[in-house]
């Protein structure tokens, strides 16, 4: 029997929402989900833009480089576990309109604030800006710091002149992500050599984990961070609210304050009965965010990390002296340059900057969403929340300035941070996302048994990740 919400009748959905920290949500009727596919596609890819970075450029290519193709494997088992957890986040906002950081707050206040805290703090340092910075340098010579200084006011400027930020941070990422398949393309023909292809089933017949050349810790940090990884994964709720998504169809998007024009959003969700109309469109939506996500974000970085693998071990497999950062891309450039041609080299060196720089402007968009939201749901519920994602955008870019005209080179604080928090947010979260999508949501459109079963494995593993990482930071910074 379906719920009718009327007087009379069954309670309504409604009622199962906690709301002691926060107002109930307001009952609607689910959105028409779009006719064609192709009107949907986007969150997916973002993720895989913004996700696109030291993976794929850098530690599965390192990975080959040292052992050749028996880890590759991973990347495969990382993605399908971010998968099913960004699917979570999903039916969560799909169902309610709601970022999934909302629903978490409906059982503690402050859980948003601790989430967006983490992920503020995880990309504090501007890695992202002067590794982009780094490659023009190969490029073009010059000096990291003023390049990267450059680039983060860019990212800045960029991200507060978009009417609406969602459309400018998709078409970036598009771009990123054609620009990589090209790369795949042009390297699968021009670098790529016939041993290489022929070592290919290496990765099913070798698999392995090769814990005693690089470290169990590094290992399961490449497996569990396929992809995306840590805050981004819960920013799934904010993209594919302002692509209109379900129920997010109802809640504003962000805008600039510059060239955007303001609107009053509501800082809590919509919810439907689930009545079999609404529960029709839910199921089509449901078809088509789990498509969207497979076919793009999990697809797309699959085939990313495979190349890249390939393309390092086609080129510089063996060689001594290797570093695991981003100066590794220098020398693979240079075997490029010497095994295809000096054009050869200078195009991966052009697609791996604005990767990064595309990556940047990801990291910096989803850490002050994540921040804006919370803020504006929880604690300052009648501020405009486009303005504090500005600010918060711009504290970003202003703290990443102060820190590369400090002259430091990456705190061994802020190293031990970004490699704690993220396997750590991840380990909370996936139990949070349980206890939110089992408790508050119908029982119609909960997630069965088989989706139960990769969020208790999502917890496993990153729990575990976290024991390991942390452990490893620990010997490093007191030298045991």
């Amino acid at each position: 029997m379906v719920s009718t919400g009327q007087p009379g009748g069954t309670s309504s959905v409604v009622d199962r929402f906690p709301t002691k920290y926060l107002a109930a949500p307001e009952v609607r009727d689910m959105p028409e989900p779009p006719s064609a596919f192709r009107k949907v596609v986007g969150p997916g890819i973002i993720a895989a833009g913004v996700g696109m970075a030291s993976g794929e450029f850098v530690l599965y290519p390192y990975i080959a480089s040292q052992v050749g193709l028996v880890f590759v494997w991973a990347a495969l088992v990382g993605l399908a576990t971010q998968y099913f957890l960004n699917m979570e986040i999903e039916r969560y906002t799909l169902a309610t309109g709601e970022t999934a950081l909302t629903g978490f707050s409906r059982y503690w206040r402050h859980w948003g604030l601790v989430f967006a805290v983490m992920a503020y703090f995880a990309n504090i340092w501007p890695g992202w800006a002067t590794s982009s910075a780094t490659l023009i340098t190969y490029l073009v010579g010059g000096s990291v710091a003023p390049i990267a200084i450059g680039i983060l006011l860019v990212i800045g400027v960029s991200l507060t002149m978009a009417p609406v930020v969602y459309q400018a941070l998709e078409k970036t990422e598009m771009v990123k992500v054609a620009a990589v398949l090209l790369l795949i393309v042009v390297g699968a023909v021009a670098a790529i050599g016939a041993t290489a292809w022929s070592d290919t089933p290496q990765i099913i017949t070798n698999a392995g984990i090769p814990h005693q050349e690089l470290g169990f810790a590094l290992l399961l940090g490449a497996l569990a961070f396929a992809g995306a990884g840590g805050g981004q994964n819960l920013c799934q709720s904010n993209w594919i609210r302002d692509k209109r998504f379900g129920m997010g169809a109802y809640v504003p998007r962000i805008v600039s304050p510059v060239t955007g024009h303001p609107e009053a959003a509501p800082s809590t969700g919509f919810v439907f009965e689930p009545t079999e109309e609404n529960l029709g469109r839910w199921r089509r939506w449901w078809s088509f965010a789990n498509r969207e996500q497979l076919i793009t974000f999990v697809l797309i970085s699959f085939l990313t990390i495979v190349f890249t693998s390939l393309l390092a071990y086609a080129t510089v497999f063996g060689k001594e002296g290797l570093e695991s950062n981003i100066s590794f891309l220098k020398a693979e450039g240079e075997a490029l340059n010497a095994a295809v041609g000096g054009w050869f080299g200078t195009f991966f060196w052009i697609i791996g900057a604005f990767s990064l720089f595309a990556a940047a402007l990801g990291i910096v968009d989803y850490t002050s969403r994540l921040g804006a939201d919370v803020l504006k749901t929880a604690y300052l519920k009648n501020a405009n929340e486009s303005k504090i994602y500005f600010a918060l955008v711009w504290g970003l870019v202003l703290i990443g300035i102060i820190v590369i005209l400090s002259g430091l080179s990456q705190p061994l604080v802020l190293l031990v941070i970004s490699a704690v928090t993220g396997g750590l947010m991840m380990f909370i979260y996936s139990a949070l996302l349980l206890l939110v999508n089992r408790r508050v949501l119908p029982k119609e459109i909960r997630p069965g048994a088989g989706r139960v079963a990769a969020l208790v494995w999502a917890f496993l593993l990153f729990g575990l990740l976290s024991v390991l990482t942390f452990n490893q930071q620990l010997r490093e910074l007191f030298g045991g």
